[in-house]
């Protein structure tokens, strides 16, 4: 048998023990470091409060230096001094002496080094190693679960985002600023805003009454609207949507949960392009208003607006898609449409209630604004009390359906209200409501409470301010429905004639606003 060429007879692959990648590896670690801070720490009284902010007892590698350290913090708590007798003594009083290897080698430590005057600079190299054997553990357990088949691969990925995410907090704090620094800020900030006449210091809605009160949707915060089914709650978010995204070229998104992304997009080109919505969902329209269609929405499709329609969503999921939304696009502001129909962690709560589901879903939404720096807005139902209690039936807070916790995390509650709805077709000043709606807020915890009047235009699915649909003169009532003709006089902009127009209202199902259609038009329900 002829022998085989060298170059084969070496070709064998090499056993995974002799692969020079996995052979010899320690976790990181800076025990010599270890041992100079401890040493440091109890030769000079106040070394520790130069490194406390940055060093945690999981942060040693050695386990006889972290119950050192520990002892120095029992002292430290207990306003004891810190020397090397007092560490001895409290080793000894923690039965953790034997441990941290007896009287001589706390003796031994104190020896290695002779002042601290680099304490600062060693506990941070201490720390980042620290933070390097922490995502060495992490990649194990995630290499660990993904050779898992039961492994639920959504939820594997949100432990590992969060597992980044808390090994950032833990280790990167905010330290404290002194006054000169903060005012220095403070002022900078209002010298940015001083040309900004409008006072907005948030993401805007586009409707002035409501800014004056909010200045804006702030940073950080939920939001909560609520109202009952046909109120407008999509059509409020979305004309929201629509002034930020367009208007202010804020990057926004929203989740919905109810409605298609195409049913969503088709009532932002009615609202858009002032076509009626029944036209736009048959395509039934004509040649100058496909004209119109075209040449209003050419801003929209440019809009940085992001349509998610994922049915059930989760709050894993949420938290994913906020994160890549936020790092890829930057968005400012999002919108759940709307958080009955969310479903919870599915590891956190399969034996609790739904009211449990709920508040822990609400508790998430509040930390996905905290954690992204953005304002969260989630829709809500209203329980049916308020359909049965008397008056003229505006929600109040004990109406929020399901969880109490929904008031309780929340920054701001707003409740939609039109008095149409329940045939009040007059306020208490003898004023028309037709076209009327109101936005309620009742929580507000960075502000004022108050109630602003929007216009509501139901054949278009959008909100206005109250005095600039149709170039209506300021603080002029709108008739009722049957009453006089409203048509615009300057060149170019909607009719509106009330007068050859027919209010249906679905009885069938709660979920369909009102329509608005010429007399003889079917409804679109």
């Amino acid at each position: 048998m002829s022998e085989r060429p060298a170059n084969q007879r070496n070709s064998r692959k090499k056993p995974i023990h002799e692969n020079p990648n996995t052979l010899g590896k320690i976790p990181p670690q800076a025990v010599e470091l270890e041992e100079a801070v401890l040493g440091a720490l109890m030769l000079e009284k106040d070394a520790l409060t130069q490194v406390i902010d940055i060093l945690k007892v999981e942060s040693f590698y050695k386990d006889s230096h972290q119950v050192i350290f520990q002892a120095i913090l029992d002292l430290f708590q207990d306003s004891q001094p810190i020397d090397l007798l007092t560490v001895t003594s409290q080793l000894r009083k923690n039965g953790t002496l034997e441990v941290a290897g007896g009287a001589f080698y706390i003796t031994e430590l104190t020896s290695k080094v002779s002042s601290a005057a680099n304490i600062e600079y060693h506990a941070r190299i201490i720390t980042e190693q620290a933070i390097k054997r922490e995502l060495i553990r992490i990649s194990s357990d995630i290499q660990k679960n993904a050779y898992e088949e039961t492994t639920d691969v959504f939820e594997l990925l949100d432990e590992m985002e969060q597992s980044l995410f808390e090994i950032s907090e833990k280790n990167i704090r905010k330290n404290y600023s002194d006054m000169r620094s903060i005012m220095r800020e403070a002022i900078a900030e209002m010298e940015s805003k001083k040309d900004q006449k409008d006072g907005l210091t948030g993401v805007p809605s586009g409707f002035t009454a409501l800014d004056r009160v909010t200045s804006g949707w702030q940073k950080s915060d939920l939001v909560i609207i609520a109202a009952r089914p046909a109120m407008g709650k999509t059509a409020f978010v979305l004309s929201v949507l629509r002034n930020a995204a367009v208007d202010h070229s804020r990057p926004v998104a929203i989740f919905s949960l109810e409605m298609s992304s195409v049913q969503l997009v088709n009532r932002l080109i009615s609202s858009e392009a002032e076509l009626d919505s029944e036209k736009i969902k048959k395509g039934s329209l004509q040649e100058h208003e496909w004209a119109q269609l075209v040449h209003k929405t050419a801003k929209l499709s440019k809009a940085p607006l992001f349509v998610d329609d994922t049915p059930a969503l989760s709050i894993l999921e949420l938290r994913a898609k906020a994160r890549k939304l936020k790092a890829q696009h930057d968005i400012q502001m999002i919108v759940i449409d709307y958080l009955q129909l969310m479903s919870g962690d599915s590891k956190g709560g399969g034996g609790g209630n739904r009211e449990q589901e709920i508040a822990s879903i609400s508790r998430a939404l509040k930390k996905i604004a905290k954690e992204l720096e953005i304002p969260v807005i989630a829709l809500s139902q209203l329980s049916r009390a308020v359909e049965t209690r008397g008056g003229d039936k505006r929600p109040q807070l004990s109406d929020l359906r399901e969880s109490g916790a929904i008031e309780q995390d929340a920054d701001m509650v707003m409740f939609l209200y039109r008095p149409e709805y329940y045939g009040i077709l007059q306020d208490e000043n003898d004023a028309s409501t037709q076209g009327v709606g109101e936005v309620i807020i009742a929580k507000h915890r960075n502000g004022s409470l108050d109630t602003v009047k929007l216009r509501f235009i139901g054949k278009y699915t959008k909100f206005t301010d109250l005095d600039t649909f149709g170039n209506f003169p300021p603080n002029q009532a709108v008739e009722p429905l049957y009453g006089n003709k409203f048509t615009s006089q300057s060149s170019g902009a909607s009719s509106f004639d009330q007068s050859n127009t027919v209010k249906f209202t679905s009885k069938a199902n709660d979920d369909h606003e009102d329509f608005l259609g010429t007399p003889g038009e079917k409804p679109p329900f």
